[in-house]
């Protein structure tokens, strides 16, 4: 069980797992349980069904959880449940239970109410039923069926010779469980060293020196074939050898499984390597236009400023690190996530004094480059004519509007001096910061 996973299960819950009630861990391979009591303290509902968890455990501090499915996993043994005090429902289906007297630790449990033992060795024993209603009085469903009062009445009076049968029972299963586990570990070993065997006969490893080993090195095709061989044949014999469903069957099924889909994704890696690369330049020199990325994009043309301007529509939260732009004098490349995105320019650029940014709206992708050729745009001079007439069409909107409109002259050409300021301004006293105020002249009365 690790964090990333709770936060993932977590999204009905914003992934916040402090305060989080309930969650579903099913078919994640948990072969562990551990972390749930530190980080969701809060549980009601914990649903681990189809795993690989051995034993009840780092589960006892969830006081408020009130139903536990751990059905389909490799549990021997009920343990650890005591602190769970508002626990009402517990599902134990299809598990290896044979210690049934282990059942008393539920005892603790007062709010138990519903448990499911169905698919456990337990369940085979003779007087089972009867031992689980007798020593959990506070139950009111087991396997789904109801207990009546009278069931509970018997349960009670036979209670001593039921549970010395039980233990009997017990006993007779744990030495059946410790020849399995021999048996696996047994098993286990000689599938390994039938398998390395096998390898080492079909590649020629026997003697170091043999001269088939030096061809098969010098043919790797062939190495592989029969390595692809020897690992159908030993998949077929996996499958069909027939082996009792215990918890080391389980745990090695699943290892296999598991070994199987990473050499598979290990072949799939290799053949995405050697994917050949896109054709952004043929063989005769020539820059092909190219959006693997299937990316919207516009090209603009900005003859004002002398610039060449591309957006490209990258998508908007993808991070910048993501992307490399390369500007060269005819094309401009850029790779999105390793995708290439190739445009040939219709003029030559300054790559040098090129900028990319992106946009805070939109995230796009704009990259500015400047033309090479600089085109100086001469000022349009006004000729003598069109002045004349404008000087005429503004003397008559000024008449009309009975404003008067004013020559401007430039100081610079001309010597006469300017008479539009021949006045002297009259200083105004009373302005700016200080105001000056008048003497006070007071009336001497005789």
């Amino acid at each position: 069980v690790t964090e990333d996973l709770v936060r993932r299960r977590a999204e009905h819950n914003n992934c916040e797992i402090f305060s989080l009630e309930e969650i579903s861990l099913h078919q994640q391979e948990i072969e562990k349980l551990e972390y749930l009591d530190k980080w969701c303290q809060d549980l009601k509902i914990l649903y681990l069904q189809n795993n690989l968890i051995p034993k009840l455990e780092n589960v006892g501090k969830l006081k408020k959880l009130e139903y536990l499915n751990v059905a389909l996993n490799n549990i021997e043994r009920i343990e650890n449940l005591e602190g769970c005090e508002e626990l009402r429902k517990l599902d134990l289906t299809a598990n290896f239970i044979g210690e049934l007297s282990s059942i008393e630790s539920l005892k603790y449990n007062i709010h138990l109410k519903e448990l499911f033992l169905v698919g456990n060795p337990c369940t085979e024993f003779e007087g089972y039923r009867q031992f689980v209603v007798a020593t959990l009085h506070q139950l009111k469903y087991l396997d789904s069926k109801e207990i009546e009062r009278s069931e509970r009445i018997k349960a009670l009076q036979n209670y001593p010779e039921v549970k010395e049968k039980i233990r009997e029972q017990e006993q007779t299963y744990f030495l059946k469980r410790t020849r399995e586990k021999e048996e696996a570990q047994r098993r286990m070993q000689e599938r390994k060293n039938k398998k390395q065997k096998q390898m080492e006969s079909k590649l020629g490893f026997d003697s170091p020196d043999s001269p088939q080993k030096e061809n098969l090195q010098a043919e790797g095709d062939g190495e592989q074939e029969i390595c692809r061989t020897v690992d159908d044949e030993e998949d077929r014999r996996f499958w069909e050898e027939p082996t009792p469903y215990t918890p080391e069957s389980r745990l090695e099924t699943h290892r296999y499984i598991e070994e199987k889909r990473k050499a598979k994704d290990n072949i799939r890696e290799s053949k995405t390597r050697e994917k050949p690369l896109w054709t952004l330049v043929t063989a005769e020199g020539k820059v092909l236009n190219v959006n693997v990325p299937k990316l919207e994009f516009s090209l603009k043309d900005d003859e004002e400023n002398n610039l060449i301007i591309l957006e490209l529509a990258v998508y908007r939260h993808l991070d910048t690190s993501l992307l490399e732009v390369d500007v060269q004098p005819t094309y401009i490349r850029v790779l999105v996530k390793g995708k290439p995105f190739q445009f040939v320019l219709p003029e030559e650029v300054k790559p040098d004094s090129s900028s990319a940014k992106r946009s805070q709206t939109t995230g796009h992708l704009v990259v500015t480059m400047p033309k090479a050729k600089e085109i100086i745009q001469a000022k349009k001079k006004v000729s003598a004519s069109i002045k004349h007439s404008d000087c005429n069409t503004l003397q008559q909107n000024a008449r009309r509007s009975g404003q008067v409109e004013k020559l401007e002259v430039d100081p610079s050409k001309y010597s006469f001096p300017d008479v539009t300021k021949i006045i002297q301004e009259k200083e105004q006293t009373g302005q700016g910061p200080i105001k000056l105020q008048p003497e006070k002249i007071t009336d001497i009365k005789k």
